[in-house]
């Protein structure tokens, strides 16, 4: 151990066996903004390495940037699901009392309408139907072609649907397409 005296005139003590005395300069001294320089080339192939902890094991998996995104946005989305769910869990528990849900005079349809509207549900019932369809329309075919021209074949791949929330055709058929 040695005492010095620096040349700004500070005393300092060395403690290792070989000099390390960093040279004076007349320089400043770099500021925060200069020592932190950030990339700014982005690669999302890059392999990265991040500790894991599963079952209190670490492990240490090397993953793309870009699968490491993805599992950060699947974690933000179920953080997400899972704060409303807690939510909705407490305003369940919050109207299991006496006042709420156990008092007599509660009516069952209204602790359903409660439990729908906390749970952002709505009941639905399944409606089956089946109809009949009366259809006109017109096709342009070239005059050359007229003489092979099949009306049947062309609207073999005629299609139904409806445009409208939760209607679904699960099944049709065309029975009779003719000439007018």
């Amino acid at each position: 151990m040695m005492d010095l005296t620096c040349r700004c005139n500070s005393n300092c003590t060395l403690l290792s066996v070989e000099d390390a005395t960093i040279p004076y300069t007349d320089s400043p001294l770099p500021t925060k903004e200069e020592t932190m320089e950030t990339s700014t080339n982005y690669d999302a192939n890059v392999l990265v390495t991040y500790k894991d902890i599963i079952d209190g094991v670490p492990t240490y998996p090397t993953v793309k940037v870009n699968e490491l995104e993805w599992k950060l946005e699947r974690i933000k989305r179920l953080e997400q699901q899972l704060s409303v769910s807690n939510g909705q869990i407490s305003r369940i528990i919050e109207n299991l009392s006496e006042e709420s849900w156990f008092n007599p005079n509660t009516e069952k349809e209204e602790i359903l309408s409660d439990l729908c509207d906390i749970l952002d549900y709505q009941p639905k019932k399944e409606i089956c139907f089946e109809g009949t369809i009366h259809f006109s329309g017109r096709v342009d075919v070239p005059l050359a072609e007229v003489e092979d021209f099949d009306l049947d074949d062309m609207l073999s791949e005629l299609t139904v649907d409806v445009y409208n929330g939760d209607v679904c055709i699960d099944d049709y058929s065309v029975e009779d397409v003719r000439e007018v």
